[in-house]
Protein backbone atom coordinates (compact mmCIF):
# COMPACT_ATOMS: atom_id res chain seq x y z
CA UNK A 1 0.00 0.00 0.00
CA UNK A 2 1.18 3.27 -0.90
CA UNK A 3 1.82 6.01 1.53
CA UNK A 4 -0.15 9.76 1.99
CA UNK A 5 3.36 11.10 0.23
CA UNK A 6 2.89 9.30 -2.85
CA UNK A 7 -0.70 9.82 -3.27
CA UNK A 8 0.19 13.74 -2.80
CA UNK A 9 3.31 13.49 -4.99
CA UNK A 10 0.94 12.31 -7.45
CA UNK A 11 -1.75 14.81 -7.04
CA UNK A 12 0.77 17.49 -7.43
CA UNK A 13 1.93 16.01 -10.35
CA UNK A 14 -1.37 16.11 -11.71
CA UNK A 15 -1.90 19.87 -10.59
CA UNK A 16 0.90 21.03 -12.60
CA UNK A 17 -0.03 19.29 -15.76
CA UNK A 18 -3.85 20.72 -15.29
CA UNK A 19 -2.30 24.28 -14.81
CA UNK A 20 -0.04 23.50 -18.24
CA UNK A 21 -3.28 22.44 -19.93
CA UNK A 22 -5.00 25.46 -18.71
CA UNK A 23 -2.32 28.25 -20.08
CA UNK A 24 -2.74 26.24 -23.52
CA UNK A 25 -6.65 26.10 -23.79
CA UNK A 26 -6.65 29.87 -22.47
CA UNK A 27 -4.38 30.48 -25.52
CA UNK A 28 -6.97 28.04 -27.65
CA UNK A 29 -9.68 29.84 -26.29
CA UNK A 30 -8.36 33.53 -27.88
CA UNK A 31 -8.05 31.68 -30.79
CA UNK A 32 -11.38 30.65 -31.52
CA UNK A 33 -12.61 33.76 -30.17
CA UNK A 34 -10.78 35.40 -32.73
CA UNK A 35 -12.02 32.64 -35.65
CA UNK A 36 -15.53 33.41 -35.01
CA UNK A 37 -16.09 29.09 -34.88
CA UNK A 38 -19.10 29.28 -32.41
CA UNK A 39 -18.64 25.66 -31.74
CA UNK A 40 -14.87 25.50 -31.42
CA UNK A 41 -15.21 28.50 -29.08
CA UNK A 42 -17.83 26.02 -26.64
CA UNK A 43 -15.51 23.05 -26.95
CA UNK A 44 -12.60 24.89 -25.66
CA UNK A 45 -14.95 27.13 -23.04
CA UNK A 46 -16.23 23.91 -21.96
CA UNK A 47 -12.86 22.01 -21.52
CA UNK A 48 -11.25 24.97 -20.17
CA UNK A 49 -14.17 24.99 -17.49
CA UNK A 50 -13.90 21.05 -16.80
CA UNK A 51 -10.19 21.10 -16.40
CA UNK A 52 -10.34 24.23 -13.79
CA UNK A 53 -13.04 22.81 -11.80
CA UNK A 54 -10.65 19.75 -11.57
CA UNK A 55 -7.21 21.78 -10.71
CA UNK A 56 -9.76 23.59 -7.89
CA UNK A 57 -10.41 19.85 -6.46
CA UNK A 58 -7.05 18.74 -6.62
CA UNK A 59 -5.70 22.12 -4.68
CA UNK A 60 -8.21 21.44 -2.01
CA UNK A 61 -7.60 17.90 -1.73
CA UNK A 62 -3.55 19.07 -1.58
CA UNK A 63 -4.77 21.73 1.16
CA UNK A 64 -5.97 19.03 3.33
CA UNK A 65 -3.07 16.96 3.00
CA UNK A 66 -0.89 19.77 3.84
CA UNK A 67 -2.73 21.25 6.82
CA UNK A 68 -3.68 18.25 8.42
CA UNK A 69 -0.75 15.46 7.14
CA UNK A 70 -3.52 13.67 5.41
CA UNK A 71 -6.98 14.14 3.89
CA UNK A 72 -9.56 15.27 6.78
CA UNK A 73 -12.00 12.08 5.22
CA UNK A 74 -10.21 9.62 3.37
CA UNK A 75 -7.21 8.71 1.37
CA UNK A 76 -9.08 8.30 -1.93
CA UNK A 77 -9.09 11.62 -4.39
CA UNK A 78 -12.53 13.04 -4.94
CA UNK A 79 -14.28 11.93 -7.94
CA UNK A 80 -15.10 13.77 -10.86
CA UNK A 81 -18.71 14.57 -11.54
CA UNK A 82 -18.82 10.77 -14.25
CA UNK A 83 -22.09 8.82 -14.55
Amino acid sequence: MRGAGWIKGLREAEARELRSDIDRLEIDLIAAANSRGQSTLHDVANTLRCKKARLERLEEFLGSMTSKGRPATSATPPHEGRR
